[in-house]
């Protein structure tokens, strides 16, 4: 039986980490099965959003396996070879992600949340990225999505100390958007998930892109990017789909074209 579970219902898949025995920490092969999801996510055109969630209702994930750890490689190797990327970095960049937090998210469960577009979670779960205490640091992204998220002094405060935050400081914080009871937490995911695949899909990645790249560009720049996608956008066929849709009154029915 594998670690991760997948399933996909409509235009949206969910996606489980199920190592319930280890808070759902990601082994080798749990990171294994996680590129390929993320690989049938990615190139899928079937798939217009993403749920990530864990099994059970302790963990989300607490991160890395300490107990597993893969064999030492050179640094070298893996920097300049084709296994570069971690599996955060496989993480789908085009299609909505929304991650559903059951529990505790810790060191690279929490970086695979925050490489997420939007974060829900239980009133139980707590958040934190302990890498330091144990000689080490976040190497998932982490130091760079955290203060990108939160700011810089209230990562500080979580990254230095290797503290963890409860729900509600999370909410306070921007670290999630909203706090949901753990029964409707997965049926809250995946609906936010269904509404976004409802949309036009060029729509909706062109939004996440310029999201994305547009935070590293002075306001001007992005902006005038901004300007350029919606052109690029006016008339593809989604476009006059969704204003023939809302003139006749109708839902949309969008192609991605």
């Amino acid at each position: 039986m594998g670690t991760v579970g997948f399933s996909i219902e409509g235009n949206v898949a969910t996606v489980t980490l199920d190592r319930r025995e280890a808070m759902n920490a990601i082994d080798p092969e749990t990171e294994a099965e996680l590129r390929a999801v993320w690989h049938r996510i990615d190139t899928d055109p079937a798939i217009r959003a993403a749920v990530v969630t864990g099994a059970g209702e302790k963990a989300f994930s607490a991160g890395a396996d300490l107990k597993t750890m893969p064999p030492a490689e050179s640094y070298a190797g893996k920097a300049f070879g084709a296994g570069d990327d971690s599996f955060v970095a496989a993480m789908p960049r085009e299609k909505p992600l929304i991650c559903a937090i059951n529990g505790y998210a810790l060191g690279g469960g929490l970086e695979i949340a925050l490489a997420c577009d939007i974060r829900i979670a239980a009133p139980h779960a707590r958040f934190g990225l302990p890498e330091v205490k144990v000689g080490t640091i976040p190497g998932a992204g982490g130091t760079q999505r955290l203060p990108r998220t939160i700011g810089a002094s209230d990562a500080m405060l979580m990254l230095l100390t290797g503290d963890m935050v409860d729900a509600t400081e999370a909410l306070r914080l921007g670290l999630i958007s909203r706090i949901v009871s753990v029964d409707s937490l997965l049926a809250e995911a995946q609906s936010l998930a269904h509404r976004i695949a409802s949309n036009a899909p060029l729509s909706v990645r062109a939004i996440k892109r310029l999201v994305a790249d547009g935070g590293a560009l002075p306001i001007d720049q992005a902006v005038r990017l901004e300007r350029l996608v919606w052109g690029v956008l006016r008339d593809t066929e989604d476009r006059i789909e969704g204003r023939r849709a809302f003139q006749e009154k109708r839902k949309p029915n969008y192609v991605g074209k």
